[in-house]
């Protein structure tokens, strides 16, 4: 079984490195410098750059911002350029603006990656395409025998305005394999080599023959 995990968020700002995390709440973050190795960090509290951050934004992702905020966690500490794919999304739970900290929906350690993200129905679209599509084109050429969607709840009409939206996109880019499956309130799939639960998202299991 091979696997499709669109989480439908797209990154904002710049990724940062916790300085200071206390089980779910990041307590300090760096920012690193582009210039690479042995480049100063400019240090500052979890609030300061969500305040910053908001502020940059353009006036429609503010209004999203205050809704659809989420924080994305790097699966890999150490690559060099993230993109889009390269995060576990979770959660932003709250902010204690006394201690200028931010928790989040899983546990934080020093040394993580971590960045804001955004999620619409325009994002949502744009990264389950991008996902079908190097699918498509990284596939073997062992035909699919059959594929499961378990989708959240928060997507189908809802989001899109639309029904089947998923799963029409999903036949337009593999449209040979047989898809069913049904809404979900909490889905699992892999992401970076390891298994997690997740919530917005729709993933894919397609089956194809060893």
């Amino acid at each position: 079984m091979e696997t499709i995990v669109a989480q439908g968020c797209r990154p904002i700002g710049q990724p940062y490195r916790v300085s200071r995390g206390d089980r779910n709440i990041v307590l300090g973050m760096e920012a690193e410098n582009p210039a690479g190795v042995g480049a100063t960090t400019t240090s500052a509290t979890p609030l300061e750059v969500l305040r910053d951050l908001i502020q940059s934004l353009s006036e429609e992702d503010r209004m999203l911002a205050q809704h659809s905020l989420f924080v994305g966690v790097a699966r890999d500490e150490f690559k060099q350029n993230l993109e889009q794919g390269d995060f576990l999304i979770r959660n932003l739970l709250g902010v204690e603006p006394s201690a200028g900290a931010i928790a989040i929906g899983d546990r934080v350690r020093a040394g993580q990656r971590i960045q804001f993200h955004l999620r619409d129905a325009n994002t949502s679209a744009e990264d389950l395409e991008l996902l079908l599509l190097r699918y498509q084109q990284q596939a073997t050429t062992t035909a699919g025998s059959g594929a499961l969607m378990f989708s959240c709840m928060g997507r189908g009409e809802g989001l899109y305005g639309s029904p089947n939206f998923d799963s029409h996109l999903f036949q337009r880019y593999l449209n040979n394999i047989p898809l069913g499956g049904f809404f979900c309130n909490g889905e699992i799939g892999p992401v970076g080599g390891s298994t997690f639960l997740h919530g917005y998202t729709s993933v894919f299991g397609i089956c194809r023959q060893p």
